[in-house]
Order: structure tokens, then sequence, then C-alpha cells
């Protein structure tokens, strides 16, 4: 018999698993923002991860109604897990979304309720689970199974594809372990790997991400180091790369809702296990204060506050996400230095830029500043060359170049250039 599915939440993660899940299922998406509904339903995907064809050709059902996700087969649960204001997890939207799909739940059926939610060890059958039988009265493993899948949406990724990648999945018993991989593996051509418990997928998610932050941290480090010999990270990139087994990660800025935060997961636990994460909240340490350093160092250049402009916003390039972007401590940090600092980004939306930040977005339209800093690569600011820069910059002015993208770019031999 064919699963009935539901995926609770539609955003990065949950729309794109929802539309690929429909072409092969009965499918229906739940999400409790009204709004986010409404947009869909019209055809508009926020996060520019679904197209609009594909959004109306797809038999993907829609809906905010808790009422219309009753009696499914399997449960799959996307919901972000962010951190608070001092980087403790926040499980919020994912307890939120276990008591939904409690109240949904039909006990004749035996349903299958899937995490995919980027949590630390233990999360889905220590807190999950039980808040579900709390709620619902049900047992769990005779009424409710439980499985883990975590998610490796990348956005803005058009390679690496929900389609494409190798699909983790763990179950608390064989018979979930065997149904999960019949589901995931009619929407992925990269394969299907059964971790031996759900708390394996579920570390094996942490630490992906946490190792990337590490790694990303050493570079930022050495990009601080470098800076004080007069020598570019990049031009060492450059030539370190030749090594064959030399990794390519690379300075900046870390945000999102993935690197930026999923480290934290892991730090908790190893401290409610008695370990002192040395290694992760150093790493974390260094990326979180990059944004105030790479201020200080460009205010440092100018020698005293000036006009600035600060090309882009979202957590990285070429996606419209703002949320945890770390452009806006390299934005702060100027601000308080004396610097008039105004911010452009051609995805962002001004209004959530306005609501999350206090900030409206500029736009190039010939005015001219002390210092231009690029924080994000979007594929519109690395295509701009070298007039359309000058044109941006006033005479005597700073070009600041976080990400390396113009260092082919030939300006007049005078301007002040700057990079990490």
């Amino acid at each position: 018999m064919t699963p009935k599915i539901v995926v609770v939440g539609l955003g990065y993660v949950g729309l794109p698993l929802a539309v690929a899940l429909a072409r092969k299922f009965e499918v229906t998406g739940f999400d409790v923002d009204a709004g986010r509904i409404s947009e869909l339903l019209s055809g508009h995907d926020r996060t520019r991860e679904i197209g609009e064809a594909a959004l109306e050709q797809s038999s993907l059902i829609l809906t905010d109604r808790a009422e219309d996700i009753a009696g499914a087969d399997v449960y799959i649960v996307t919901v972000p897990t962010p951190v608070d204001e001092v980087n403790r997890p926040d499980l919020t939207a994912v307890v939120a979304a276990t008591r939904t799909v409690a109240g949904a739940i039909d006990a004749d059926l035996r349903p299958t309720v899937v995490y995919e939610s980027t949590v630390y060890p233990g999360v889905t059958e220590d807190i999950c689970g039980p808040e579900i039988e709390r709620v619902s009265g049900l047992k769990r493993g005779r009424d409710f199974r439980l499985g883990y899948s975590p998610e490796r949406i990348n956005p803005g990724d058009r390679e690496h594809t929900i389609d494409k990648i190798t699909k983790v999945i763990a179950g608390e018993d064989a018979e979930v372990v065997e149904e999960l991989p019949a589901i995931y593996g009619a929407i992925t051509e990269g394969g299907i790997f059964r971790a031996a418990s759900i708390k394996v997928a579920e570390a094996a998610k942490a630490i992906e991400n946490a190792q990337r932050d590490i790694n990303i941290a050493f570079m930022n480090e050495v990009a601080q180091i470098f800076s004080k010999t007069g020598v570019s990270v990049w031009d060492v990139l450059a030539a370190a790369k030749t090594k064959w087994n030399f990794l390519g990660f690379e300075p900046g800025l870390v945000g999102g809702h993935c690197i930026g935060v999923d480290p934290y997961y892991l730090s908790h636990l190893a401290q409610q296990l008695g370990h002192n994460p040395q290694v992760i909240l150093a790493g974390r340490g260094t990326n979180d204060g990059m944004g105030a350093w790479i201020a200080e160092a460009l205010h440092e250049r100018r020698g005293k506050p000036g006009t600035a402009l600060v090309l882009g916003l979202t957590f990285k390039e070429n996606v419209p996400d703002l949320r945890n972007s770390r452009s806006i401590d390299l934005i702060r940090r100027l601000q308080q230095l004396g610097h008039s600092v105004e911010v452009a980004d051609p995805l962002a939306e001004p209004a959530e830029v306005e609501k999350e930040y206090g900030l409206r977005v500029t736009e190039l339209d010939g005015r001219q500043y002390d210092l231009v800093v690029a924080a994000v690569a979007h594929q519109e600011y690395c295509e701009l060359g070298a007039e359309r820069l000058a044109t941006l910059l006033r005479p005597g002015g700073t070009l600041a170049d976080l990400k390396g993208m113009w260092r082919d770019v030939n300006m007049e031999a005078d301007t002040d250039r700057w990079t990490l």
C-alpha cells in the first residue's frame, strides 16, 4: 500500500522534500504560518528553492490546519532548531511540531514519525518520543514508531539537490529501518545509508557542520595572522591548494541556520555529559568574532570614521535567507566605531531586513563611499567590473573584498584595496 505522508514545516528543508515526495506519494505539507501556505498556494516560494512552475505542477496538498494532517502513515518533521540568545539549543519549534503530530496520530495505522531537524543525540528518543506519548496517551513502539533522517539541503546549491544526495536513515526497530529506504529511495539516486541507531544518525548530522565550522575557523585565524605580515590568505590558499590532499576551506563570515548553529548543539551535549568541548567552542568563538575583527581592521586602515557601504547581508551567497547573518556583526561594529553604514543586497527582502535588523536596503544609485565592503559573494557582485567598482568609491576610498572575488579585477593603481 502506498503510504500517506505529511511533512511538517515547509522551509528550506521541508518544501523541497515535500515536493520531491509528492512525485511518488500522496503528500500533505503542513506549516503553522498561514502566510507561508498562502504564498505557496499562489506559486511563490520566498526561499527560491522551488520555482513557480514546479509548485503549480506538484500534487502536494498544502495546509496550515492541524486537523488536515490526521491519519497519515508517515510524519516527517523538518522545523528549525536554532539557538537562544546565549547559544543554548532552542527546541521550541521541534516540541511544538511534535505536539501537533501527537494530536494527529491514528494508533490503528501505527505511523512512523521521522525527524529531520538537526538536534543533538538523544533528542528524538528522549524528548520527542516521550512528548508524543504524553500528549496523545499512546505508546511508542506499539502505537507509533520513531525514525530519524538528517536533512542535507544546502540552500542555493543546484548541484547537491535532494534527488542526488545520499540519505542517512535510522529507526527504532527493523521495520522502520526497512520502511524509510523505500520512501527516501524513491526520490534520490544518491543511495541510502542505514545508520546503526537513531542517536548515531543524530550525531552524524551534528558533526558534519561542526567539522566545517572548525575548518573555516582555522582559515579565519590564519587570515588574521597573515594580515599582520601583509600577506593575503587568498594568495596563500592558491598556493596551498596545489597539494593533492589540502582541504579547500576558505575564510569568511560564518552564519546561517546550520554551520553557525549546529556546533552549539554538540557542545551543549558535551557539557551535559561533563565534558569541556574546547575545540568546538574555540572554533565558534573565532567565527563569531570575525565580523568585529574585520570592522576593526578596516577602521584602523581608514584612520577615522566615514561613510561605508556593505555589499551583502544574507548568510551566504545567492540565497535570500537572512537568518543568523554574520554580516550584521561587521555592520554593527563599524557603526560603533563611528561609521555611517549603508547595506545593499539584491536578494534580501527589504521588509524583512528592516524587521530583523532595523536597516534599510540601499540601491547602488551612483552614491560614493569612503569604504566599500564586499561581505557576501552574490553572483551580481562577483560580476562587478573595475569601472563599476570605481563609481562606488570616493577618491582615496578603500575597497575591501572579504571573499577574494575581485582579486583579478584591475583597478587604478592608486586604489586602496584590502582583503583577507
